[in-house]
């Protein structure tokens, strides 16, 4: 059976489309993979921003919590028995040294001195008698030294009377607050009980616990402040470092005294305490461009005259809002402030100056 002419044309055709695509799938597309060759793909030194920190000559401190501290806390007790009859100061007042806080009631105690007074006339008198009747023979020097005996026994015994007497004021030791008062009018004190407690904050001590790492900059003498909760600043300096550590934290205790005119800094209040341990060489690098390295030490990545990249460890010394002032590194350095984190000590860089 013969085809029809038309269904040879439209055969035809599509032969040659078929064909035409074919040839072009295999020849006419070379040109195009030959300019689509793989260049050479070699990539040059990653690219970090480094910006410029100078050496700057500068305090350095070691900072810790500490608290102020009253110099010294006193518990006054009674050194005989009796009745409180007075109480003249109120507590929380500020009293000078031999101020009286707390007075017993005298009850017999001045009879006592008066008697004993009366015994020492007596005494003074034979003793008098003996001395004239021995000029004349009638008394032996063993009855002379009897009544001289018997003299210094009365004298004694009205040394002993007076101060009897004079435990019944109960006296600040010392220039003070009168911080606490323990007995009121009536209350019975044996001896040994407590009247009040004083405290002396001025000067005023502000302690703290220095870390082992930090312990040997710290000398007796140097300068120190402490920033309290409340805003205020005082000065002072080291009058104590501990030798042997906290064996439950191994610090080592510090004191810093300081003047408290006015008595404006109560005791126990929170502090910042600034320690003074010399001066030398700091950079002020930003927070973001700490590293650490494969060891596990703090520190920052930089790069070198030639171009490669270096670690430094560094110890912070101080945090502001500007930065970490820290030491470490040596004269200026291009500190790697992005890409730190992507390069590795002793690779080659390029280097775009941060913003």
């Amino acid at each position: 059976m013969r085809m029809k002419s038309q269904y040879v044309f439209v055969i035809a055709v599509t032969a040659v489309i078929v064909v035409y695509f074919i040839v072009r799938s295999l020849f006419g597309s070379a040109p195009h993979l030959a300019q689509a060759k793989p260049k050479d793909t070699a990539a040059g030194p990653p690219m970090v921003q480094a910006k410029l920190i100078p050496e700057v000559i500068r305090p350095y401190e070691v900072v810790v919590r500490g608290r102020t501290q009253a110099t010294r806390t006193v518990v006054v007790r009674s050194e005989t028995a009796g009745v409180v009859a007075q109480t003249p100061v109120l507590q929380g007042t500020y009293v000078k040294q031999g101020q009286v806080l707390c007075r017993l009631a005298v009850d017999a105690r001045q009879a006592a001195l008066d008697q004993a007074h009366a015994a020492q006339q007596s005494a003074a008198l034979a003793q008098q008698q003996n001395d004239e009747l021995a000029k004349k023979g009638y008394r032996s020097p063993t009855q002379v030294l009897q009544g001289q005996a018997n003299l210094d026994a009365a004298k004694a015994a009205v040394r002993s009377a007076e101060i009897a007497l004079a435990q019944v004021n109960i006296k600040a030791p010392f220039n003070g607050v009168f911080d606490q008062r323990a007995a009121e009018i009536g209350t019975y004190l044996s001896a040994g009980q407590a009247c009040g407690t004083m405290i002396e904050i001025d000067p005023m001590l502000i302690v703290g616990d220095v870390p082992e790492t930090e312990a040997a900059a710290v000398k007796v003498g140097a300068p120190a402040s402490a920033k309290l909760i409340d805003g205020q600043t005082i000065m002072g300096r080291i009058r104590y470092v501990a030798h042997d550590a906290d064996p439950q934290t191994r610090t080592y205790h510090l004191e810093v005294t300081a003047p408290n005119k006015g008595l404006a800094v109560r005791s126990g209040l929170s502090a910042e305490l600034h320690v003074g341990t010399g001066s030398g060489p700091s950079h002020l690098v930003p927070t973001s461009a700490l590293v650490l390295d494969s060891a596990g030490r703090q520190g920052v990545r930089y790069v070198q005259p030639d171009g490669r990249v270096a670690f430094a460890a560094i110890r912070v010394v101080e945090e502001t809002p500007q930065g970490l002032w820290v030491t470490g590194l040596s004269g200026p350095v291009q500190l790697i402030t992005v890409g730190q984190s992507y390069v590795a000590d002793g690779q080659k860089v390029q280097v775009a100056q941060a913003r």
